[in-house]
C-alpha cells in the first residue's frame, strides 16, 4: 500500500513533508537545530534576503536566525507566526539572558527581539545556537 505521497512523480524536501512538521516544544527546537545544522545560523534579520528580492532559494535552505528555523519548521516561512512556533520562542526567551538581563515581558514582539537579540551576539556560533536549543528541548521534555 501506498500514500499519496509515495505515488508523487517528485520527492518532497523533508521541511516540506506534512509529517516532517513538528508538534510539541521540544520537537521545534530539535528541528530547528537541525535546520540551523544544515544552512547555518544568520544574525540580524531571519535570513539572507528574507523578502525574496534577489534569491529564490526556499527560506528553509538559507542560514535562518533563531526564530526563523523555529517558525520555518512549524509553517514553512520564517515569517508566519503560529500558536506552536510562538509558544517556543516565549520557552526559549525565558531561557536566555541577554546583557544580563532575562526578557523583560511576555508580549510577543518582545520575546522574540530577545530570542533575536541572543542570536545577534558577536561570535555567536552555530555550536552555541544548536546547544542552547537541544538543552531547552531537554528542558521542556522532563517539564512535560
Amino acid at each position: 500500500m501506498t500514500t499519496s505521497l509515495q505515488t508523487r512523480s517528485r520527492v518532497l524536501p523533508l521541511h516540506q513533508s506534512p509529517q516532517a512538521r513538528p508538534t510539541t516544544i521540544p520537537t521545534v527546537f530539535r528541528a530547528a537545530a537541525r535546520l540551523i545544522v544544515a544552512n547555518g545560523h544568520h544574525q540580524g534579520d531571519y535570513c539572507p534576503d528574507p523578502f525574496d528580492r534577489v534569491s529564490k532559494t526556499s527560506h528553509a535552505n538559507r542560514p535562518l536566525s533563531i526564530v526563523a528555523a523555529i517558525r520555518c519548521v512549524v509553517s514553512g516561512s520564517p515569517h508566519r507566526e503560529t500558536p506552536l512556533a510562538e509558544a517556543a520562542v516565549k520557552a526559549l526567551a525565558d531561557r536566555l539572558v541577554v546583557d544580563g538581563e532575562p526578557a523583560w515581558n511576555d508580549e510577543p514582539f518582545w520575546l522574540e527581539m530577545h530570542v533575536a537579540n541572543w542570536g545577534d551576539v558577536e561570535g555567536r556560533t552555530v555550536e552555541s545556537v544548536v546547544a542552547v536549543l537541544e538543552a531547552a528541548a531537554d528542558a521542556n521534555e522532563v517539564a512535560a
